[in-house]
This record gives structure tokens, C-alpha cells and sequence, in this order.
């Protein structure tokens, strides 16, 4: 049996979840349960980023204490994660005090590549980070992501030497012994890489002041990236555990915006700890709304919850994992996902079981309870390289191939002439086939998948659902 580890960027428990978490959390679960069908044994990672003075002023704001804030607003997320019907492994907090306590051990054995300097330069706030000059310069002094100005801040400093892992980082990102996905983005790490500075990783208390305490020096708390970014192997144990059973990670699976992080900060820790890198890091683009990236000023910005309130687990699966690109950008309208769900999802699958499900009965058929999903080795490619909506749509082309199928051999047909045993071998393949796409569509659909199982592989007689397994949409 072998052991897979699959990790989530943590989001910042600031605000509320939005459909870029919803896409992690998505594409995460999707591979656990891949994975998990091929006999592996699994540890899919999810958590929360709660440090730093974008939280402690909000709470500050609110008027309530910043423990009860990140605490609720973490409840918040573990709540989003089920609702998606993701079942994650371990669920970790960055205010645990296993994590804080692993956290000041990871900075002991990190001390060598550390060093405190004076510092002036330029800060994104809403980024949690600084830039370079040369960074500055191309965006004319605004944050392109947070539509904000840099601030020139001037204060001392922890550092991390980037400089003394430059050279490995570069070759493990040109040989893919870490792989970036999708392939371009290799290109961009590696421009930004060569001009990468020394990375501050603390801050004086008097400018954060909610945070982890830098071992031995009181007066600086640690940064926010290096917190939240150890949550990997501090979530399995590390440094006092021997992680090795699921360490390196399989696939990091983080949003475009903070590949960089991910890509350049975290290997140098990794590599300063003594640890080998991470397999694979996968980038997903954001979720466009009508071609527009989503904005609170705009005022289109669509709640993930308000869509699956609306529309169900398996419509806001199907659309959001087959529709959703997985490594670009993707666009959301009401009326894309409405059509989708009604011509693809209700039409195509949920017709497709009600109709093949009556015929059976019509003949007494009982279901496929020995039935073994056979091997399907262009799905299971698509899917061990992480091309996800492109697996999907692979498992969507078999659904729409018995359709036709049954339009070509007309099994009614074949009832009306009284050739039985000619249907009743038609219906028991088209049966089959149905089950061995239902087997591919399983990661993605686990909650439709086992609706249809409970139809179809039964040794009692195959009955239709009473009710649509999607009844259509009607828009509003």
C-alpha cells in the first residue's frame, strides 16, 4: 500500500470562504479519493491561517478578543469543508500549541540561515509581504491584487538567506524533482527566483504584535508566511515524529496568487531543515465572474455558499470541477452553471440512470453486485498528472456515449419485436458500461456516484430512482 499526502494552502481567517478556497478544497478531495480508490493510504491536510495584524485589527474593529475571532471564523471553514462534502485527515489551526511549540523548533534548526538586518522597503498589507524595486516599479507603486498603495516601511528584522538555497531550488524546478503545474508557471518562479531577495521572516512586536515569539528575542514575533507555510509537517508531527512515511507531499494544491511563496520561501526551509521538497505544486487559477476577477467594490462577488444552498452538493461539484479549468482561469455566471446543470448533469447522467434503470426493471433485471470496475489506463493518466476537468470530461464522454449508444440500438425496439434475450444482454452491458463511467466519476461525484451504485449493483431487481437524481433548474 502506498501513502499519499495531499496539502491545502490555509486561508486567512479574516473574512469568509470564497469559491478560490472552495477550489482548493475541490481538487484536493478529488485526488484523496482518486487515491484512495487505487488502494493508497491517504492524509489529506487542510487548516487555518490565523496570525497577523490583518486579523487582530479586525477583531480589534469588531471589539471582540482575537482568540474568540479566529476561533470562530475557523469553525467557519471546517463547516465550508463539509458542506463540499470534502473529508479531510487532519485539520490544523496555526494558533495550536502543537504548532506553535514545533514552530520555535523549526527556527532553532533553521538558525544558520538566519540573521537580523535592518530593513527598508516596500509592504502589501492585504499580501502580508514585501516587494522588490524592480516588483514596485512594474505595478507603478499598487498592489495589483489588493488595489492598494505599497507602504515604504523601515524597521529590523529576522532574515532568511534565500541566497544559500538559490542554486538547489533552481535545479529541482528545472529537472521536476518539484514539479510546477501547469507548466508555464515554471517559467515565471524561475524569473522571480533569480531576482529573490533574503526573506524577512519576523517582525518587531511593536508592528505585530498577534503572532509566534521569535525564540530568544522578545521583541520580534515571527512572520506570518513562515508560520503559516511549517503548517505542512507540523501537522504530521514534526520535528519530534519521523514524518517520512508521508513526507515529501505528493501535491501541494495552491490558488496562482501565492505559488511563489510556495515555491521559493518554502523550499528554502525545507531545504535549510534538511528535508527533501515537495513532488508536485499545483497552481489553479481564479474563478472569474462574467470575465470580470470578483470585487466587493464591483459587487460581484458570488458566495459559495449561496450556490450550494441554491443548488446542491453534486451541481456545485460538477460545475465547479468540469467547468473550472484546473490550472486557468474560469468563468462563473448564474446562467453557465444553470445550463450546465440542466443539459449536462440532469440530462446526460440523471436521464440517462432513470430511463436505463426502468428499462431493467421492465425485464426484471437484478444489479451488478459483483460488478469490478475494469482498468481504464488514459483516465488514470489524465488523473496521476493532476488533469482533473480534463479526466472529468473524459468520464463525461463515456456518459454521453451510452446515451447514444442506447439512441443507436433502440432497446424498445428489440422489447417490441419480443427479442428478450437479445435485450436482456443489451441492457446488462449498457448497465455495465454505466457503472465502470460511474466508477471514474466517483472522485468527483461521490455523493451522485453512490446514488447510482445503490440503483445498479444491488443483487436484488433493479429499480429507478422515485425521484430525479437532478431535478432541472428553473431560473428565477
Amino acid at each position: 500500500m502506498q501513502k499519499t499526502y495531499i496539502t491545502t494552502a490555509i486561508p486567512y481567517v479574516n473574512g469568509t470562504p470564497h469559491l478560490g478556497h472552495a477550489i482548493d478544497y475541490l481538487l484536493a478531495d478529488t485526488y484523496a479519493r482518486y487515491r484512495t480508490q487505487q488502494g493508497d493510504e491517504v492524509r489529506l491536510q487542510v487548516g487555518t491561517d490565523e496570525h497577523g495584524n490583518k486579523i487582530f485589527k479586525k477583531a480589534k474593529e469588531l471589539n471582540i478578543p482575537v482568540e474568540d475571532y479566529v476561533s470562530e471564523n475557523s469553525k467557519k471553514f471546517q463547516q465550508f469543508i463539509t458542506k463540499l462534502g470534502v473529508e479531510p485527515t487532519d485539520f490544523i489551526r496555526t494558533t495550536d500549541q502543537d504548532h506553535e511549540r514545533r514552530l520555535q523548533e523549526i527556527w532553532h534548526r533553521l538558525e544558520d540561515h538566519i540573521y537580523k538586518d535592518s530593513y527598508e522597503g516596500w509592504y502589501c498589507e492585504g499580501c502580508e509581504g514585501f516587494v522588490t524595486q524592480k516588483e514596485y516599479d512594474e505595478n507603478d507603486g499598487i498592489c495589483p491584487d489588493h488595489k492598494k498603495p505599497y507602504e515604504k516601511i523601515s524597521e529590523e528584522n529576522y532574515y532568511l538567506r534565500i541566497a544559500d538555497f538559490k542554486d538547489k531550488i533552481k535545479t529541482a524546478i528545472e529537472t521536476d524533482e518539484m514539479k510546477i503545474l501547469p507548466d508555464f508557471r515554471k517559467k515565471e518562479i524561475l524569473k522571480l527566483l533569480e531576482d529573490s531577495p533574503d526573506v524577512s521572516i519576523s517582525r518587531p512586536r511593536e508592528h505585530l504584535t498577534w503572532g509566534i515569539p521569535v525564540p530568544g528575542d522578545e521583541n520580534q514575533v515571527m512572520y506570518v508566511w513562515m508560520d503559516a507555510l511549517a503548517n505542512y509537517i507540523t501537522v504530521l508531527g514534526y520535528p519530534e515524529q519521523d514524518i517520512s512515511d508521508f513526507w515529501p507531499a505528493n501535491v501541494q494544491i495552491v490558488g496562482k496568487d501565492i505559488l511563489r511563496f510556495h515555491a521559493i520561501i518554502w523550499p528554502a526551509m525545507l531545504l535549510g531543515l534538511g528535508l527533501p521538497l515537495p513532488k508536485t505544486l499545483l497552481s489553479h487559477g481564479f474563478v472569474l465572474v462574467d470575465g470580470a476577477k470578483m470585487s466587493k467594490s464591483i459587487g460581484n462577488v458570488v458566495d459559495p455558499l449561496d450556490v450550494l444552498s441554491r443548488h446542491g452538493l453534486s451541481a456545485f461539484r460538477y460545475y465547479f470541477l468540469r467547468h473550472a479549468d484546473t490550472f486557468l482561469d474560469s468563468d462563473y455566471t448564474d446562467e453557465k452553471f444553470e445550463e450546465a446543470y440542466n443539459n449536462e448533469l440532469a440530462n446526460d447522467f440523471g436521464n440517462l440512470v432513470q430511463r436505463l434503470a426502468t428499462m431493467c426493471k421492465k425485464q426484471n433485471l437484478n444489479g451488478l453486485a459483483d460488478f469490478c470496475p475494469s482498468i481504464d489506463e488514459e483516465y488514470n493518466n489524465l488523473m496521476d498528472n493532476f488533469c482533473f476537468s480534463r479526466a472529468f470530461d473524459y468520464a463525461w464522454a463515456k456518459i454521453q456515449a451510452i446515451n447514444k449508444r442506447i439512441d443507436d440500438t433502440k432497446p424498445w425496439a428489440l422489447a417490441k419485436e419480443g427479442k428478450n434475450e437479445e435485450l436482456k444482454s443489451l441492457l446488462e452491458s449498457l448497465v455495465s458500461d454505466l457503472m465502470n463511467a460511474n466508477y471514474l466519476l466517483k472522485p468527483f461525484l461521490p455523493e451522485a456516484s453512490e446514488k447510482v451504485e445503490a440503483v445498479f449493483k444491488s443483487s436484488d431487481q433493479i429499480i429507478p430512482p422515485l425521484a430525479p437524481l437532478f431535478p432541472k433548474l428553473r431560473s428565477a
